[in-house]
Parts: structure tokens; sequence; C-alpha cells
């Protein structure tokens, strides 16, 4: 073989890897960029926070609906929200567990019929 056979072929096999590596580059520029906007789509999810609507119905005089607004509150009051919410919810079961009894033909607790 002459000698500039070697080199035509050390030649080809250079520009066959510098080809390889440019494919590798704009794969990985490629995939670089999709994972970018993923991230920066996730963090405009994330990131945006929805707006409270005022109530129609608000006085004024309640508690506002505004986040961390129960961190400048005081203690007395977060317990009255806390035990106010919690004895609505209580009712809310409690008339659902009437109402599935009711239309089942179960016999209703004595704890969930209301005397008064």
């Amino acid at each position: 073989m002459p000698w500039w056979s070697w080199i035509l072929l050390w030649v080809a096999l250079i520009a066959v890897s510098l080809l390889c590596y440019v494919l590798l580059g704009v794969r990985l520029f490629r995939k670089f960029m999709a994972t970018v906007h993923e991230l920066s789509a996730a963090g405009e999810a994330l990131g945006h926070r929805p707006h409270l609507r005022e109530r129609d119905d608000d006085d004024g005089g309640g508690p506002a609906d505004v986040f961390g607004a129960a961190v400048f509150a005081s203690p007395e009051e977060m317990r009255h929200d806390y035990v106010t919410a919690k004895a609505s919810r209580q009712e809310v079961r409690r008339q659902k567990r009437v109402k599935r009894k009711a239309e089942r033909g179960q016999p209703q607790s004595l704890h969930d019929i209301e005397f008064s």
C-alpha cells in the first residue's frame, strides 16, 4: 500500500470521528434545550399562585382569605376558625351518613338523630 493511501485513510477516519462528535453535540444540545423548556414550563406552573377572589357577601369583618394570613392572626382567632370548620365538616359527614342509612333502610344511630 502506498504511503499516500495511509494518509487518506487517516484523514477519512478523523473526518468520520469529527462528524460523529458534531452529531452527538447537536443531539445533546437539543435534549438540553428540551429539558430547559420543560423546566421553565414547570416553574411557570408551580410559580403561578391563583389569586383568591373576594366573596360577594364579605362585610370586611371576617378573616381574609389571603395566602399566609394565619401567620399574623391571633391564636384565639385561628382556634375559633379551626373549631368552627371542624364542626361544619362533622355536621356534613353526619348528614351524609343519615341520608345514606335512610336510603339503604338501615337503622339510624341514636348519636346521629337530632332530638331538638
